[in-house]
């Protein structure tokens, strides 16, 4: 029989009576034959409240220090359901043991809260694996080259859960949420939105990244690039429920070349409320400046997403780019503080009221005129559109925060995604 790694979140893990359904359930595929590794998050909330008790502790200005005890602080909720899910497979008859991620060890660097995985040692999970035990590692964790504990940022389970299976040459991932899979957008703003049977890694990837909660994605990276199959699914059904309908239900993410239908022009609408647009104003137009402006937010690892020059005139230009809001006001900072003085411009400002939507499809490489029709949509329900990013397979816009609902609702039925194929949802 096959390797296979199962994924818990949060509400999955959120209960003592929950755990033991995941045991039940994790019990049921081992006694099947698989061999079982299994990452849980921590216990729903957990998380929150750790962060909570050290927001109320902390220094008046956080540093490196700050963050490498806020890792070691977050840690401690992934250790806490990984020991329960093994003592709850104990109770099932089952041989587990759990590890915590510096044990295994997972390798990352040292970019506390915030890590990324550089290699797994797969050696003391296979001898347990060998062994007939179900191995339980800790998901969004690792140890740095100094020994450090490191968390791989929020939702950093998927990635390990996902890194872990890349690590072994598992047959599949099963990633287990409160949801049955990949929807053509969020059903809690569009009721009429429908579950995908497949999306392509290209597909899934660029719905993360435009903010799509479903996986994280850095879990899709690692999925495309070690070409892991990736399987999104409920925790919330039967745990007895027939395993070979559990293996063949949810979201199958998958490579587009294992397709051989023809795909829809757009497969999903993502959208982003956690976004915040900062602009640089009457910036000297000269070359190197865009690395002037943005060399330093990179140096203080701020991602940086849609990013707008717009045209010089009288040898002065804006450059505008957009980040998470948790590190708005560091970037704002950051700007006022090293950036300005030096290259001379007028000024800083920043709005924290946007969001990004995004229609995202491997269809649309084939088809003229989607992102028109995309304006158009916008234009009707009179939406301005602040800033436009385009690839291959999305295009996405900012606009005000206050539109957006209206604008996913638009959207999904400008592209009659409440009517998709059979073959792409169901």
């Amino acid at each position: 029989m096959a390797l296979i790694v199962h994924k818990y979140g949060g509400t999955s893990m959120g209960s003592t009576e929950r755990i033991r359904n995941v045991a039940l359930r994790v019990a049921k595929w081992h006694r099947a034959g698989h061999q079982m590794v299994v990452v849980p998050s921590a216990m729903s909330g957990e998380t929150n409240r750790l962060l909570g008790l050290a927001k109320e502790l902390a220094p008046t200005k956080a540093d490196t220090a700050y963050d490498r005890e806020l890792d070691m602080l977050a840690a401690t909720g992934e250790q806490a359901s990984s020991a329960l899910l093994a003592i709850a497979l104990q109770a099932q008859g089952i041989e587990a043991v759990s590890y915590a991620g510096w044990q295994v060890p997972i390798k990352t660097n040292s970019a506390h809260t915030k890590a990324r995985i550089e290699s797994i040692d797969d050696a003391r999970v296979r001898a347990d694996l060998d062994a007939g035990r179900v191995v339980i590692v800790t998901g969004f964790q690792g140890i740095d080259p100094l020994g450090n504990i490191t968390t791989l940022g929020r939702g950093g389970s998927d990635t390990s859960a996902v890194a872990v299976a890349a690590a072994l040459k598992a047959a599949e991932c099963l990633i287990y949420t409160d949801v049955d899979g990949v929807y053509t957008t969020d059903p809690r703003v569009v009721p009429e939105a429908r579950r995908l049977l497949r999306v392509s890694f290209e597909e899934m990837l660029e719905m993360a990244s435009m903010g799509s909660k479903v996986l994280q994605i850095r879990s899709v990276e690692f999925a495309g690039k070690y070409r892991v199959p990736l399987r999104v699914l409920s925790s919330f059904t039967p745990w007895d429920i027939d395993l070979d309908t559990e293996a063949a239900s949810g979201t199958l993410i998958t490579f587009e070349e294992d397709e051989d239908m023809e795909q829809a022009v757009v497969s999903g609408i993502a959208f982003n409320r956690d976004e915040a647009k900062i602009a640089v104003l009457g910036v000297p137009d000269t070359p190197g400046m865009a690395y002037q402006i943005l060399g330093p937010v990179a140096e203080a690892n701020i991602e940086v997403d849609v990013i707008i020059q717009n045209v010089s005139k009288d040898g002065k230009t804006d450059f505008s780019f957009t980040v998470h809001r948790n590190d708005y006001q560091k970037a704002l900072d950051l700007l006022n503080a090293l950036v300005l003085p030096i290259l001379g411009a007028a000024e800083v400002v920043g709005d924290t009221r946007i969001c990004k939507v995004s229609i995202v499809g491997i269809g649309m490489r084939s088809h003229v005129g989607v992102a028109s029709r995309m304006f158009k949509c916008l234009s009707v329900e009179g939406i301005n559109i602040q800033m436009i990013s385009t690839s291959e397979i999305k295009t996405s816009v900012v606009i005000d925060e206050k539109y957006m609902e209206l604008a996913v609702r638009a959207l999904h039925r400008e592209f009659d995604l409440d009517q998709a194929a059979d073959s792409i949802s169901n």
